[in-house]
């Protein structure tokens, strides 16, 4: 069959790291020849099959049950493996979200086929297909190959690829017919996972700014906070920040907090650890403002500002807020 995206839906759409999933998935079909395949399951999913079709895919293959209404680990692990079962598929890919860190290793013990999980990039090299991982803190990556004919489980890590780089088609929508029974769902979800009490997720923010210790002390972040209102962005951070307490640690960004890929990221006082840049290098714009002109945030930053943050914010965000 080739390879099968499985796309998760979030919030009335599909979640942008599934796209980000079909972007990789895309870039594999390409170097091993194959054709790719969706799946899209739920107990309703004809609001999604239509930005399904809008893809550059061979078919969007539609799972639907009364008993898929919402998320159960035993529920959509057993769906996915029947799937799996008919359809054959020699990569099956995600993107790494917290609900397939919960529902994908048990597919893998249930259909025997491995799991590759939070995969950064991918290559083929002497005929075979590498997945890269990152290790000890994105310190190192380590390159996997996947043996047997089956294939293999894979999940994209968040900005590993481009939800605006997937290539865009007209793809056909089949159903396909599965089984499912109340005494196979053992398992009661909780409510989805929300970042904040707030329903904040900087996955999905399309501006972020983002503060770090540059910024000083905790009285400052109001200042950041002014900016992100008038550009209309989200507050991140370092972690150093949130270890100080100053933010919650559901805005840290890095290889400890939250991957990002927004089009915006503008950076504050932040020096440019490997371990910060890791978790927003997929950014498609980065704008850092740091005193040292040797920060290694200019390495990767698309526009540098080299000054006092304290003096430079105020005045930008008055101007903004003048448009």
């Amino acid at each position: 069959m080739g390879i099968l995206v499985i796309l998760e839906q979030k919030e009335n759409s599909i979640h942008r790291m599934s796209l980000e999933a079909v972007a990789g998935a895309q870039d594999m079909a390409d170097k091993m020849n194959m054709e790719i395949s969706a799946l899209l399951m739920g107990a309703d999913v004809s609001p999604y099959v239509e930005k399904a079709q809008g893809l550059e895919l061979k078919e969007v293959i539609v799972a639907q049950h009364e008993l898929l209404n919402e998320y159960s680990c035993d529920g959509f692990s057993e769906i996915v493996r029947q799937v799996i079962e008919k359809e054959s598929p020699n990569y099956v890919v995600m993107a790494h979200t917290y609900m397939v860190r919960d529902f994908l290793p048990r597919v893998s013990a249930l259909s025997g086929v491995p799991f590759v999980p939070d995969v950064v990039s991918f290559q083929v090299t002497d005929g075979k297909p590498v997945f890269t991982k990152q290790m000890f803190n994105s310190k190192l990556g380590s390159d996997i190959v996947v043996n047997g004919a089956q294939g293999g489980l894979i999940s994209f890590q968040s900005a590993a690829y481009q939800a605006e780089s997937v290539r865009k088609g007209d793809a056909p929508v089949r159903d396909i017919e599965i089984s499912l029974t109340p005494d196979q769902i053992r398992s009661v979800s909780e409510a989805p996972f929300q970042e904040s009490s707030g329903g904040v997720d900087l996955t999905s923010a399309e501006v972020l700014v983002s503060v770090g210790r540059g910024i000083g002390e905790e009285s400052k972040i109001p200042m950041a906070k002014a900016l992100a209102d008038a550009i209309g962005a989200e507050l991140a951070a370092s972690r150093p920040v949130v270890d100080s307490g100053w933010l919650p640690p559901f805005r840290q960004i890095g290889s400890s907090g939250q991957n990002v890929s927004p089009k915006l990221y503008f950076s504050v006082g932040i020096s440019g650890a490997i371990q910060h840049v890791v978790g927003m290098k997929g950014s498609q714009n980065i704008i850092a403002i740091n005193k040292d002109p040797e920060a290694p945030i200019f390495e990767i930053a698309d526009y540098a500002v080299v000054g006092d943050l304290h003096e430079i914010i105020p005045r930008l965000t008055e101007a903004l807020q003048e448009q």
